[in-house]
């Protein structure tokens, strides 16, 4: 009795401070948050409640009031554009993951490690990206086939997806024989977990630099701020890390 009363007392307190945060994920980062909110609920009783979807679409959500506390964007761009807009907590934004591109296919001998398939293929395939103009993804697609002089041969039969979940299940689907997705999608622990990938090196787009911001809403939210010093913590960059993304 005199240990579990103790115990009791801790878990009643825990409680009654507990709270909730409503937040905005980028589609990408889908598989490691949903890892990351429940570590965070165990260690800290708080609570993030998931919405996911493409950076652009996110925003505007965010512009027309919905009810989110954070953001965490595929881009750096979008969180700054915020806090210039009076809608996140200036001094709040930081860089939670670098991001890495991957031409995936779910036909495990589609796609060879260097890429050639773009080039070697059939003349009327069809490639799936992420909407340029809403996913920071899709905008580091047509950069890739930018810099590899092959967007004129794609240009026409793109397959693009609203974000890139959905351009993961276009491939996924067959509605495409492969695509750009993020690589955190296919790769879990230090491999390609299903079907086939070449990484696209960095250097064929921009960073990929993820930046996570306080909305104005939630800056006297304890979820959000323990959110915001969780994803900088050991728990949560051990399983960023874990799919294939850098800190």
């Amino acid at each position: 009795m005199r240990f579990f009363l103790p115990l009791l007392l801790t878990c009643l307190t825990r409680l009654a401070s507990a709270a909730e945060v409503n937040v905005a994920v980028a589609a990408n980062f889908m598989a490691p948050m949903q890892q990351i909110a429940a570590a965070f609920e165990t260690e800290t009783g708080h609570t993030a409640v998931l919405s996911f979807g493409s950076t652009g679409k996110l925003y505007a959500q965010i512009r027309n009031g919905a009810p989110f506390g954070m953001l965490l964007a595929a881009d750096s761009q979008t969180p700054a554009q915020l806090v210039t807009d009076g809608l996140a907590q200036p001094g709040t934004a930081f860089t939670y993951a670098i991001g890495r591109l991957v031409l995936w296919s779910a036909d495990s001998g589609r796609v060879d490690n260097r890429g050639a398939v773009l080039r070697t293929g059939p003349s009327q395939q069809r490639v799936a990206i992420a909407d340029p103009r809403l996913a920071p993804y899709g905008k580091a697609a047509m950069q890739t086939l930018e810099a590899l002089g092959l967007r004129a041969k794609f240009e026409p039969r793109l397959v693009m997806g609203e974000s890139v979940a959905q351009t993961f299940q276009f491939i996924s689907s067959g509605n495409a024989p492969f695509g750009f997705v993020a690589l955190s999608q296919v790769y879990t622990d230090g491999r390609i977990t299903q079907g086939s990938a070449w990484i696209v090196p960095e250097r064929l787009h921009e960073p990929l630099r993820q930046d996570a911001v306080v909305l104005l809403s939630a800056k006297s939210n304890p979820a959000a701020l323990a959110l915001a010093k969780f994803l900088r913590g050991p728990t949560a960059r051990r399983i960023i890390r874990a799919h294939g993304y850098g800190i």
